[in-house]
């Protein structure tokens, strides 16, 4: 008879002669749930891409360079992802300088542009006092990224939207943002809205042939305005900048912009 082999279970030290010695530990394989969370801890670290604080970085180092020098708005830019607030098939140009539509013919505005308009805000009297936007009116809501800067600038934003599916979608893009001082309004955005009135500022998305006087009614003393509104001569639009004083209000023309047409009525 030929001897027989060893029964199994056998030793490690016979399995793998020298291992013990060698300073190797065989050990059993570990659950499969530790081992998922292990990969989970030494996957790619988080804040690369478009989710990188550095990449929003580069945008403001951009503007700053273009001269925008308003240190509040440039913070904020810092810290709001625009990439959240534009469609998925486009997030790879959202921090290039460039609108981008959102739906419903309406656009997310440059950046360059948005932070512009938000400098000049902070150049009104009532913002050089405080530092603050105080009290601010946004017309049109849109994607909901100016409103999610103006929460941060601001000391309560009322923003308002009058096509119900961007009102809608905004809502679910800033409540991740919990900010508990910004509120969401579906409305006709030519009224402005009455019941929080007065503003200490004021801020459109929209430019139509002139200023609705209901935005300048809304307006406190020392509150500034800045909407795009047509040119009297050769029919493109310019950034309007308006001044509330205790009895009057004080008008200033700046540089050519494009924005969608401001409109009536619910959509």
């Amino acid at each position: 008879m030929k001897p027989r082999g060893p029964r199994f279970p056998i030793g490690l030290d016979r399995v793998a002669p020298g291992a013990q010695t060698a300073g190797v530990t065989q050990r059993p394989q570990r659950p499969v749930h530790e081992a998922a969370a292990d990969a989970r801890r030494q996957s790619a670290p988080s804040g690369l891409g478009l989710d990188s604080g550095a990449v929003r970085a580069r945008m403001v180092q951009r503007l700053r360079a273009q001269g925008l020098l308003c240190e509040p708005v440039l913070k904020a830019l810092e810290q709001v992802p625009r990439h959240h607030f534009v469609d998925a098939a486009l997030v790879a140009q959202a921090y290039e300088d460039t609108a981008l539509p959102i739906g419903h013919g309406q656009t997310i505005s440059k950046p360059s542009v948005v932070a512009r308009m938000l400098a000049l805000l902070f150049e009104g009297r009532t913002a050089r006092q405080r530092g603050t936007l105080g009290r601010v009116l946004e017309i049109g809501t849109g994607s909901g990224y100016q409103a999610a800067l103006l929460g941060l600038l601001g000391s309560q934003v009322i923003s308002v939207e009058r096509v119900r599916p961007l009102h809608d979608r905004a809502r679910t893009l800033l409540q991740p943002l919990r900010r508990q001082n910004l509120r969401l309004v579906w409305a006709d955005g030519r009224l402005g809205h009455g019941p929080n009135a007065p503003y200490d500022t004021v801020i459109a998305a929209a430019g139509g042939e002139a200023l609705p006087q209901s935005w300048l009614d809304q307006m406190a003393p020392g509150a500034r305005l800045v909407a795009p509104l047509h040119a009297s001569a050769g029919g493109g639009q310019v950034l309007m900048v308006v001044d509330r004083t205790e009895s009057d209000w004080v008008r200033q023309v700046h540089e050519a912009v494009h924005f969608v047409p401001l409109k009536s009525g619910l959509a």
